[in-house]
């Protein structure tokens, strides 16, 4: 039987469909995004700075269509706003949306932690994983962006002992709401380890298995939380 024929892949010609496909582009999107998300978790960037397009670019050294592309991110992400004629700023939290946010936050997770006796066991190491992950960046001394991720991984966790990915969906969404004005909290309180504390104690009530004393502590938790970011608006 003869070997089967190689046909190589023909070369690329001029009006290829992939010649507008470009690697470093994107990666050169993402960078910049990154930065103004630092800029704005670590408060360089206030809730309602203007985020002007040409001082942007400049600042970065990139082109203006690359900044609209990182902004554009932002604002699908919900930390920046963009308003006809006034271009894109740094967005600013509407405590209305906070208090329902922690309404529905306090649904999910509590469903989460009550189904702690019958979630799987890679529900529950995923919890255990991330308040490690947390425990570890707060020791290592890591910015307020990645101490904010850490933390919201935990109460993620939390909804995902339900076993539902479209719990798990709604939490991600509406915990994405806070992201901004909990950074804003961090920086605030610096409690990072007191967090990290109060976390453990919950991890430790639904390990020894007092289900309801955990779901005491997450709702002290939470409307503690709601508090805090409602008195930081209300001094904004």
């Amino acid at each position: 039987m003869p070997p089967a024929e190689h046909v190589s892949d023909p070369p690329a010609t001029a009006g290829s469909p992939f010649d507008g496909l470009s690697l470093e582009h994107s990666s050169t999107v993402e960078r910049v995004a990154d930065e103004l998300r630092r800029a704005v978790f670590e408060g360089e960037l206030e809730s309602g700075t203007p985020l002007r397009e040409v001082a942007l670019a400049e600042s970065l050294g990139v082109s203006r269509p690359t900044l609209r592309e990182a902004l554009a991110l932002l604002v699908a992400e919900g930390l920046a706003t963009r308003e006809p004629h006034r271009g894109v700023s740094v967005a600013i939290p509407d405590p209305e949306s906070v208090r329902d946010v922690s309404t529905v936050r306090a649904v999910l997770e509590t469903a989460g932690v009550r189904n702690w006796p019958h979630a799987t066991e890679e529900a529950r190491a995923a919890v255990r994983r991330a308040l490690g992950d947390y425990e570890a960046a707060v020791a290592a001394g890591a910015t307020y962006q990645e101490l904010n991720q850490r933390h919201l991984a935990i109460h993620l966790g939390l909804v995902g002992l339900t076993g539902s990915p479209r719990l798990v969906s709604m939490a991600e969404s509406v915990v994405a709401e806070l992201r901004l004005v909990l950074a804003q909290i961090d920086r605030v309180r610096r409690n990072a380890r007191d967090q990290a504390g109060s976390h453990h104690h919950l991890l430790d009530l639904l390990e020894s298995g007092d289900i309801d004393t955990a779901v005491d502590e997450l709702g002290h938790h939470l409307h503690g939380a709601e508090d805090a970011l409602i008195e930081r608006l209300d001094l904004d």
